[in-house]
């Protein structure tokens, strides 16, 4: 059973950081995309999130939320950094 939590908490970390990753480079080469954007792209992974009506795996949903967290956090570092 712990094989498959570590299993779980490995995809979420690695999506996770290369959600983030791809983020930040979108943001390097195309310097208009900005939090209207990755904001419109979350409310679209939140809808997908929520139409699970056949279930997904729990390696699936991991990465789904894990996806869903980057773009939280990517959001929320824009807006930090526009507040300094």
């Amino acid at each position: 059973m712990s094989n498959t939590i570590e299993m779980i908490d490995e995809k979420y970390d690695q999506v996770f950081r290369e959600e983030l990753i791809a983020l930040e480079r979108r943001r390097e080469h195309d310097p208009s995309f900005g939090e209207r954007d990755a904001a419109g792209v979350l409310h679209n992974l939140y809808i997908m999130d929520g139409n699970n009506w056949d279930g997904r795996g729990e390696i699936q949903q991991a990465s789904m939320s894990a996806t869903i967290a980057a773009y939280e956090h990517f959001i929320s570092e824009l807006k930090r950094k526009k507040a300094v």
